[in-house]
């Protein structure tokens, strides 16, 4: 078995009831713990937490955006989650999207291949424990050096869905960490960036026996996120437009009840592992089988408490 990645915190459950979980997820079979950052927890204190609840896990942010911290305070709180995980920490950073960078944060959402480029660039030299004066093309960095650069400096991957962003990913960062993609989706996003690149995605697991309940939840995800652009983008170049086309012009009309009626079954089943727990891993494995290095399961609510689904979702 190779990795096998869970995303936390839990909805629902607070983040200090996590530790009795993160501290079996080692002996379940667990080897990654995941963060996301919207508008829950931030996508560092937890992993601060798991470093010391779990030693034995590697802790990643999925995402961190670029826009939502300044790049000397990015490289600061990386930092120290590095110099509590050795080794066993790796930065995920992305653009996220204009509601949360814009809507939220109050800053521009502007020019995000080249934000997420020279924020790369630039985290490179601080973990390496430069000064740094330099005018990258989306921002100005004058006399910025880490206090205490990490050794050793944390793996960074980049949030990566169309060919540009997933090229970059290759020829600059550590590895690509994707999104809402079906296992037969796996081949195309893996041409892109080659083989021996890490490719990581979290991957939206039900696991219910109630196909219509995980449907309806499917639904609502589908039209929440692939209505964003870069999504809507993602899904044309992965050949589902047609598909998603009746979503996107009853979205587009307000029409957000219809948006969610036309959403194929198909295109739900394709992009929701649903089903008993042995069902959903073998879907997991699945994404594995097709070029997946590393699923990170995000799990969706069935009305069971959701550190027992961690446990049934484990590997076997």
């Amino acid at each position: 078995m190779g990795r096998w990645g869970i995303t936390l915190p839990l909805t629902a459950v607070p983040l200090a009831e996590h530790r009795d979980l993160v501290r079996e997820l080692p002996q379940l079979g667990y080897t990654d713990v995941w963060t996301a950052e919207t508008a829950g927890t931030d996508a560092f204190t937890p992993l601060a937490l798991a470093a010391e609840w779990a030693p034995e896990l590697r802790l990643g942010t999925a995402i961190a955006p670029v826009y939502t911290r300044g790049p000397g305070l990015l490289a600061m709180t990386a930092a120290t989650i590095a110099e509590l995980a050795p080794d066993r920490f790796v930065l995920g950073i992305g653009t996220s999207s204009p509601v949360i960078v814009s809507g939220w944060n109050a800053q521009e959402f502007t020019e995000p291949y080249a934000r997420t480029r020279d924020t790369l660039r630039f985290l490179r030299s601080a973990f390496a424990g430069e000064k740094i004066s330099h005018k990258y093309p989306t921002f100005e960095i004058s006399k910025f050096r880490l206090e205490r650069p990490p050794q050793p400096p944390p793996k960074v991957m980049l949030a990566a869905l169309r060919p540009g962003m997933l090229r970059l990913a290759r020829k600059e960062a550590d590895g690509a960490i994707t999104n809402w993609l079906a296992p037969s989706d796996v081949p195309k996003v893996r041409a892109e960036v080659g083989a021996d690149f890490e490719l990581v995605a979290r991957v939206f697991v039900c696991p219910t026996e109630d196909a219509d309940a995980a449907r309806g939840l499917g639904r609502l995800l589908i039209s929440s996120y692939l209505t964003v652009p870069v999504y809507a983008a993602f899904h044309d170049w992965l050949g589902r437009g047609e598909s998603l086309k009746p979503m996107h012009d009853a979205w587009a009309a307000g029409d957000r009840k219809r948006a969610n009626e036309v959403i194929p079954d198909e295109v739900v089943d394709d992009l929701i592992v649903h089903g008993s727990p042995d069902r959903c891993r073998e879907l997991l494995r699945r994404y594995v089988e097709s070029g997946l290095d590393t699923p990170v399961i995000s799990v969706l609510p069935t009305g069971q408490d959701p550190r027992e689904v961690v446990r049934a979702l484990a590997p076997e």
